[in-house]
């Protein structure tokens, strides 16, 4: 008799259970942000480039990185890249720990700064194919990404014969040809002449369609807030969210800021 008790206690006791989770709302996981930075510490010498940084940027965003020269721009893209450490805080890069992984990241990032990366004696179109085998794509996309970004006449001309804003394209295309889910851009606009600029624009605009996240730093503001879908002004070594106040200061519309 105090077994069969007992087993209706403990029957009640698990059916109340699954009736209350039953009646709880079920709420989705939020997701994991592709960027994750957690008081990020910098150091160039003794000098904090980036002091207790802290940044989320979720999947899709087209990030603005605003700021004055020094602020720490650069070497947060640098940072987000691989190329050079952080010395504490946390950070995570798609998945990874930026402390203790550092490469893995790089297959699926590609970072277009002031340099082209590109040799000099190879062709344009040289150039996008040992960059594809490098990052191990097979190069199929290369012919769609002259096209796409008006180098297709110039495939066959080398490096050394192109001019600045040429060079910039293939910047921009040597990091499409990767193929990569998150894009990080220094200084963008530098160099492009109107067209070139429209081919950028065209490039960031699909990126979010084309399952891209792109974060860049600009003092093009005009133009680069065109673009973004959030911003965060980068001084001193530390991120500020962009406020509506400041979004009205700057006499462009609040929902540009907070995200479109």
């Amino acid at each position: 008799m105090r077994s069969r008790t007992r087993f209706a206690r403990v029957t009640g006791s698990i059916v109340g259970s699954l009736a209350l989770v039953r009646s709880r709302p079920w709420a989705p996981e939020a997701p994991v942000p592709l960027v994750r930075c957690r008081s990020v510490v910098c150091l160039f010498g003794r000098f904090p480039a980036l002091a207790g940084l802290d940044l989320d940027v979720e999947a899709g965003e087209v990030l603005l990185c605003s700021g004055p020269n020094g602020a720490g721009k650069t070497t947060l893209l640098r940072m987000l890249a691989g190329l050079v450490p952080a010395h504490s805080g946390e950070a995570e890069v798609l998945g990874s720990d930026l402390f203790s992984d550092r490469r893995s990241p790089r297959r699926r990032l590609a970072l277009v700064g002031h340099e082209t990366f590109c040799y000099d004696d190879l062709t344009v179109r040289e150039n996008l194919r040992f960059t594809a085998r490098a990052s191990g794509r097979d190069g199929d996309e290369i012919d769609a990404v002259t096209d796409r970004l008006g180098l297709a006449a110039l495939s066959d001309v080398t490096h050394a014969r192109l001019s600045a804003g040429q060079r910039r394209r293939l910047a921009l295309a040597n990091a499409l040809v990767r193929e990569p889910e998150l894009l990080l851009l220094d200084e963008p606009h530098a160099g492009l002449d109107e067209a070139g600029r429209a081919v950028l624009h065209e490039v960031v605009a699909a990126a979010p369609a084309e399952g891209r996240t792109v974060v860049m730093a600009s003092h093009e503001l005009e133009l680069a807030r065109a673009l973004a879908t959030r911003e965060v002004r980068i001084e001193a070594g530390r991120a500020h969210a962009i406020t509506a106040a400041e979004a009205r200061a700057a006499n462009r519309p609040d929902q540009e800021v907070q995200g479109r």
